[in-house]
Order: C-alpha cells, then structure tokens, then sequence
C-alpha cells in the first residue's frame, strides 16, 4: 500500500489539486510505514494528478477535499479517495493505518474558479452546490 497525502507546511490540505506537495508514504504488510517522500505539487491540470499519482505506485489519498470528477478519475487509477481529513499529515497517515481516522465531509476553504467544468472543490463532491468554498458552477 502507498498513501499519498495532499499536504500544506506539514498539514492536510483542504484541497488536493492545489496543495504544495503530496506525502507519500509506504506501507509494509504489517501496516508499518517503511518510507515517507515529500514531492512537490507539478501543478493542478485536470485529469493530470490521478495518473502521476498512480504512476508513483500510490493506492489512496487522503485529503480535506476533491472534487466528484477527481473522485471519479482517482477510482478508474485504483486509487482510493479519503476525504474530509484534518490535521497533521503523520498523524493522521497513523490514523489512517490503524482505522481510527475520524473524517467530515469534503471541504475546501477558498474561492476560486477553475474554469474546467469539473465541479471540483465542491462539499460532498456535488457539482454546482458552491458548498464550502464559495464557487458555483452550473455548467
């Protein structure tokens, strides 16, 4: 298993697209993290982080929010969304690992507009609900 967590100055980040770097860590059979890496954010493109993710071997991702489309993308790389996580990334990787990690809903914590028809960044992953972060697209 290969965890990628989306991550702001050592804590989760409210949105996976436009974090500053993903933590990456392996996880041996044990459930033991053998390995972090740190690796930068190459860029929020559309339909671009589900497959440099999933080329980087990784499994699931943790974040505070993502978009349905990203959802969607991520499961068709077999890579499993975990939403609404909080806090720093080492401890809830730990969480994580040992199914105690408490969630909410997906969130996200700026305005913005992407511009991309995705819906991205949208409470619940609802496209056009403009829940939690103040962008709306009906498109």
């Amino acid at each position: 298993m290969k965890v990628a967590v989306a991550s702001e100055q050592g804590f989760v980040s409210a949105h996976f697209g436009h974090c500053a770097e993903f933590a990456l860590y392996s996880v041996g059979s044990a459930g033991e993290i053998t390995e972090k890496l740190v690796v930068p954010n190459p860029g929020h493109q559309p339909g671009f982080l589900p497959n440099y993710l999933a080329q980087m071997g990784v499994t699931h991702i943790i974040a505070g929010g993502m978009g349905q489309r990203a959802q969607i993308l991520f499961a068709e790389k077999g890579i499993t969304p975990v939403l609404g996580a909080s806090g720093p990334v080492d401890r809830v990787v730990e969480d994580f690992l040992a199914n105690r990690l408490v969630t909410g809903a997906s969130t996200c914590d700026h305005e913005h507009g992407h511009g991309d028809g995705s819906g991205a960044c949208h409470a619940g992953g609802k496209k056009g609900s403009g829940a939690g972060c103040g962008h709306r697209d009906d498109s």
